[in-house]
């Protein structure tokens, strides 16, 4: 476990006076972050509080937690219910993360991240002449790895619910069997070319051409069954004849998955990061997650900057300037090359952890910070003297479809949870009657070193494909207490996360700057413009609904702007989906912000 020590609020003269003067005299806009909908309140409830990015799974988890079960039983209840209702990302053949802290303080991180095929190599998707085959590695049976959500939903279950299996996956059963109606926005996204190319998804999820339609409702019977099978014998998706089945199916289609690797599949109880930051205590993700270290070394190289104050305006007119998305981006871009040069997955890597966190070499890279213009990533030195040599680079991509949800119960333990299918609707193939979609999370290997992709995130060979081996991955389950004093633990503050492929750790940073430095309340936090550097390519990327005057005062001072995800003006052009709890230090009611940005989700609690 990584510890940090406490961060100090005292400003480096040199910096922010320099900061203050230089960019406010050149009159920059302040970014109105509630532009589009201002005064938005938060979800308030007094007991507890699921926030996910479906009504119906909010729902699931509202009625798991009034049946007398816990956070986890919740969390379980929610993660099957994606399974039925949000089939773009939530799954029972994917696999992610889920962060656990219990009324006592006590916290744990189960990591149920897909695993590589023991059949899987590093060149596995490069064609005679050594070149990376287009899709191979994003489409069909090749593109999975070995499904951890069964194995990491039952396991949670078990270790840390109150309530049987059975009981926790009721609400989810009765989704896949009965239905649920269909939004025109569910409806729309269920038209995927990834879903048209194989049969047996073309008639569960688009009536073989006949396309869903707002207001359908869309009943999965194949699913529901499989459902019930897991909810009497996990173990039968590893073990027993669901595992023969799907073994079957993916040898049928020339895929990798054996009986052997679905029976190997285990799932890891790892040690969470922890950090300092403003006198909230970070919970956060450990490798294979690449998020919770470098949110920890983003927070620690901004801990001295008295960002409230950085800019027109600061926390009393809730807005961010553009002095202030100056020195937040450079904190990323630092933080990013050291993502890329060394995380991987801890079982088959040694991490520099332990140097990643230290404040002595935050302060390093923080000196190396011009308040006046960005530093050019080619151009970007590390501090000397606290990391190892970096491996030889190599890129990697990581896909935006991914879910997040987190959950407060009346005890006081706290869920925060993401997993994923990787891209949307995963590989495309649905297990033949069995009714899933497969996971295409071995795009999130490198495919070939040395080979630029299409989001440009780079890393380093620590992320090669091998047998039984997890992907990096971006996702960032957070939860934030108070600091508290070493004989008393601190009171839980924050529940935190967020889906986005590389965009998922700074969006949680920003999250808890807009709280924790701006003052803005969750609801307000949720929905606030974005903006995300990722070391390379040298651009800021911002969303669609970040206002243009301040993009074009941080263009002036040097950056490379690109409005990220928007191919046209008819494109909503947004990243993330930041599902998120706060508990109000004086009332201690449990205060709820769905992001707008996806309009079928909710906050909802009792």
């Amino acid at each position: 476990m990584t510890r940090l020590t406490p961060a100090t609020r005292t400003t480096p003269k040199t910096l922010l006076s320099r900061a203050t003067t230089v960019l406010i005299a050149t009159s920059l806009v302040s970014i109105p972050l509630l532009a589009q909908q201002p005064g938005l309140e938060p979800t308030r409830t007094q007991h507890a509080m699921v926030v996910s990015i479906h009504h119906d799974a909010t729902d699931a988890g509202v009625a798991i937690l009034k049946q007398g079960g816990n956070a986890v039983d919740a969390a379980v209840a929610v993660g099957f219910a994606l399974a039925v209702v949000y089939p773009a990302a939530g799954n029972i053949g994917g696999g992610g993360f889920m962060l656990i802290r219990d009324k006592h303080g006590k916290s744990h991180f189960l990591d149920y991240r897909e695993k590589a095929p023991a059949a899987a190599s590093r060149d596995m998707y490069l064609d005679a002449q050594g070149n990376v085959v287009p899709g191979m590695s994003l489409v069909g049976y090749k593109a999975s790895g070995v499904p951890g959500s069964v194995a990491g939903l039952a396991y949670a279950q078990k270790h840390y619910g109150k309530l049987t299996l059975a009981e926790d996956m009721a609400p989810s059963i009765k989704l896949a069997s009965e239905g649920y109606l269909l939004s025109e926005e569910e409806a729309r996204a269920l038209q995927s070319k990834n879903l048209t190319r194989f049969p047996t998804s073309t008639k569960i999820f688009q009536r073989d051409g006949d396309f869903y339609k707002e207001g359908d409702t869309f009943k999965q019977p194949e699913l529901a069954a499989t459902l019930i099978r897991i909810s009497k014998d996990p173990d039968e998706f590893y073990k027993g004849a669901m595992a023969k089945q799907i073994a079957d199916f993916e040898k049928t289609g020339g895929g990798l998955i054996t009986e052997a690797d679905l029976a190997a599949y285990e799932v890891k109880d790892r040690k969470p990061i922890k950090g300092k930051y403003h006198g909230y205590t970070l919970i956060t993700a450990p490798p294979p997650s690449s998020g919770g270290i470098v949110l920890v070394e983003i927070l620690n190289i901004l801990s001295t900057y008295d960002l409230s104050k950085l800019g027109p305006g600061g926390a009393e007119t809730k807005d961010r300037s553009a002095a202030q998305v100056h020195i937040i981006t450079e904190a990323f871009r630092r933080a990013y090359m050291d993502r890329g040069d060394y995380l991987g997955d801890p079982d088959f890597n040694k991490l520099p952890l332990k140097q990643m966190a230290k404040m002595k070499y935050a302060a390093a890279w923080r000196s190396s910070i011009d308040p006046a213009k960005p530093t050019p990533s080619a151009s970007l030195v590390r501090p000397a003297g606290f990391m190892p040599p970096p491996p030889q680079a190599t890129p990697v991509k990581e896909s935006t479809q991914t879910t997040h949800f987190s959950i407060v119960d009346a005890d006081g333990n706290a869920v925060s949870s993401t997993y994923t299918l990787n891209g949307g609707f995963g590989s495309g193939v649905t297990v033949e009657g069995l009714g899933f979609l497969l996971n295409n999370e071995m795009d999130d290997f490198t495919s070939k070193i040395g080979v630029p992709n299409v989001y440009g995130l780079i890393q380093g060979p620590a992320n090669s494909i091998a047998p039984g081996k997890r992907p990096l991955s971006a996702m960032t389950p957070t939860i934030v207490t108070t600091s508290g004093h070493w004989f008393k633990r601190g009171k839980l503050a924050y529940v935190i996360g967020t889906p986005g492929g590389s965009t998922i750790i700074t969006t949680v940073a920003n999250d808890i700057i807009s709280t924790i430095d701006n003052g803005l309340n969750i609801q307000q936090a949720a929905d606030a413009p974005r903006f995300h550097h990722q070391y390379l390519p040298d651009r800021l990327d911002l969303e669609k609904k970040f206002p243009i005057p301040p993009a074009e005062e941080l263009k002036a001072m040097g950056y490379t702007i690109n409005r990220l995800a928007v191919a046209d003006e008819k494109n909503p052009g947004v990243w993330g989906d930041s599902e998120l709890i706060a508990i109000d230090p004086k009332t201690r009611e449990l205060l709820g912000g769905h992001d707008s940005r996806r309009s079928f989700g909710k906050a909802a609690g009792y």
